[in-house]
C-alpha cells in the first residue's frame, strides 16, 4: 500500500474508530475495504482531492458494477457512502481540508420488511427440540437455546457469549452487551429460566459459557466441551424450523423479529421496544412498525364512522 497522504490519514481514521469509538474488528476491516475501493476507483492521493464530481463518478461505478453478474444493492452502494462519510467526518473534525460530508447523501432503499413467526408456526418451532431423536441434553440444551432467542430478542453473537455467571436464574433480568459495548437488560420468560435450569442440571462440565456442544467435536468428556458458535446455533435454528414444517427460512435473526413484533402486538411502545432491542436508532426500530397495521385496521372499524352508523 502506498504510503500516500491519504493512506495515512485511513489508517489514522481506522485506529480511531476502533480505539476511541469502539467498534468491532468487522467494521473496521468493513470500513477500510469501502474506503480503499474508493481510492482505487477515483485514484484520489490527498484529502483535498475529494470533490462531489469525485464521489459522483464513484457512485456511477457502484451502481454499474456487477457481483455474482447481478448489480450492487442500493443498501450495499450505501455502505461505500456511509464510510466516506464517516471519514470525511474525521478529517473535518483533524482540521483538515475536503468535501464537507453533509454534501453527501444515501440513496434511497426500498422499505425494509421483516420475517417474524407467530401463531402455530412459532409454537412448532419452540417445540421441536423435543420431538427430534437427539440425545436428551442435547434436547434440552436446544429448547432453552430456543426459548431464550424469543424470551429475550438476543443477537446471535450475544447468545453464544452468555457465560454461566451472567444469567441469574433466581431474578428475571441480565445484563449484556451489546453493538459498540453498550450496556443493555434482558429479561427472561418463566418458559426460557425453566429450560436453562433443566440443561444447567444434566450439564457434567465446567465450561464457563451457558450454551455449549455436546457432539463427538467437542471430545469424549463432557467436561471438554467448547461454547457453541454463531454458525451452529444458525444451523440448529433452521433446522428445527424444518421439522416444525416450516417453509420459509427462519435464522435466530427471525427470532429477534419474532420478539420485537411479539412485544409490539402485546402493546409495548417502540421507544421501549428500542430499549430492549439494543438500537441506538429509532430509525432501526422503525422496520417493525409493519405490526401496527391490523391494530390500526381494528381502530378504524371502532371509530371511523359511527356518526353515520345512526343514519
Amino acid at each position: 500500500m502506498a504510503n500516500t497522504s491519504i493512506q495515512k490519514w485511513i489508517v489514522s481514521f481506522l485506529e480511531y474508530l476502533e480505539i476511541e469509538k469502539n467498534r468491532s474488528a468487522l467494521t473496521v476491516r468493513n470500513y477500510d475495504f469501502y474506503l480503499q475501493r474508493f481510492i482505487g476507483w477515483t485514484g484520489v492521493k490527498r484529502p483535498e482531492d475529494i470533490t462531489l464530481p469525485i464521489v459522483k463518478k464513484f457512485r456511477l461505478q457502484l451502481n454499474r458494477e456487477l457481483y455474482n453478474g447481478k448489480p450492487l444493492k442500493k443498501s450495499t452502494q450505501n455502505y461505500h457512502i456511509i464510510a466516506l462519510r464517516s471519514f470525511l467526518k474525521y478529517l473535518a473534525k483533524m482540521d483538515i481540508k475536503t468535501l464537507a460530508p453533509e454534501k453527501l447523501e444515501l440513496a434511497k432503499v426500498g422499505e425494509r420488511s421483516v420475517e417474524f413467526l407467530d401463531g402455530d408456526d412459532l409454537d412448532r418451532l419452540l417445540h421441536a427440540p423435543l420431538k427430534t431423536e437427539n440425545k436428551r441434553i442435547i434436547q434440552i440444551r436446544d429448547k432453552a437455546i430456543l426459548e431464550t432467542l424469543f424470551a429475550t430478542g438476543l443477537r446471535v453473537s450475544e447468545l453464544v457469549a452468555l457465560k454461566r455467571d451472567s444469567v441469574n436464574l433466581k431474578r428475571d433480568e441480565f445484563t449484556v452487551r451489546g453493538k459498540g459495548d453498550k450496556p443493555r437488560i434482558v429479561f427472561l420468560s418463566n418458559h426460557a429460566k425453566h429450560w436453562i435450569g433443566e440443561y444447567l442440571k444434566i450439564r457434567q462440565d465446567i465450561e464457563p459459557y451457558l450454551f455449549v456442544a455436546h457432539d463427538r467435536a467437542s471430545k469424549a468428556r463432557e467436561d471438554n466441551a467448547r461454547p457453541l458458535t454463531s454458525r451452529s446455533v444458525q444451523r440448529l435454528v433452521e433446522k428445527y424450523s424444518k421439522v416444525a414444517g416450516i417453509t420459509k427460512k427462519v435464522t435466530p435473526h427471525t427470532m429477534r423479529h419474532s420478539y420485537a413484533t411479539d412485544l409490539l402486538q402485546g402493546g409495548a411502545d417502540i421507544r421501549s421496544v428500542q430499549s430492549m432491542l439494543g438500537h441506538s436508532s429509532i430509525t432501526t426500530t422503525q422496520i417493525y412498525t409493519h405490526v401496527t397495521n391490523q391494530q390500526l385496521r381494528d381502530i378504524h372499524k371502532a371509530f371511523h364512522g359511527r356518526s353515520r352508523d345512526k343514519d
